[in-house]
């Protein structure tokens, strides 16, 4: 796929395109292919359909695009195109060294209710209230009994948003657990 600078795509629309193209397991297996790699170079064309011009950018080694980036589109994909069989990828994802890639396979694990309950837990206690967020909307998606206490935590967060997010993670976590 080739993409002009000015291509404008939503994520949603180039993993429309991209599942269109390859279906939508092969899609979902390339994204989790993207996501566990540490050579983006290895998976161009997966990330030329996923990050149109910035995943351009990224393989041409300009350095406003850091190589971590092909890992978050990767997730990011995860999002939008799906089989169960990457679940292990995105579940790896949560312990990755860098918080962009931790935060989307968060947000992956929240959207499609992995059991992220222990590493979004460890989360939970990360420096950006950004994470901190996701990982309360993992808890809440998944979190179990043992992960309420960490939940509890972040509704005492010094950030707005993140004890917005965790209110809700504690509602939906009395709901799904009888707590």
């Amino acid at each position: 796929m080739s993409s002009a600078v000015g291509d404008r795509r939503t994520p949603r629309e180039m993993l429309a395109r991209f599942a269109a193209h390859v279906g939508e397991t092969t899609a979902a297996h390339r994204c989790a292919d993207l996501l566990t790699s540490q050579d983006p170079q290895e998976h161009a064309e997966t990330l030329r359909w996923l990050a149109g011009p910035a995943g351009e950018a990224l393989l041409a080694g300009e350095p406003s695009w850091q190589p971590y980036w092909s890992r978050v589109w990767g997730a990011r994909g995860l999002l939008y195109v799906w089989d169960d069989d990457v679940i292990p990828a995105v579940l790896a994802g949560l312990r990755d060294p860098h918080w962009r890639v931790a935060e989307m396979c968060l947000k992956v694990a929240a959207h499609r209710d992995l059991p992220a309950g222990d590493d979004a837990a460890l989360l939970s206690r990360h420096e950006l209230p950004r994470v901190r967020a996701a990982a309360a909307r993992a808890l809440g998606a998944a979190g179990d009994t043992e992960h309420l206490e960490a939940a509890r935590d972040l509704a005492d967060d010094e950030d707005p948003e993140v004890r917005r997010a965790a209110a809700r993670a504690l509602e939906r976590m009395a709901c799904r657990l009888d707590a």
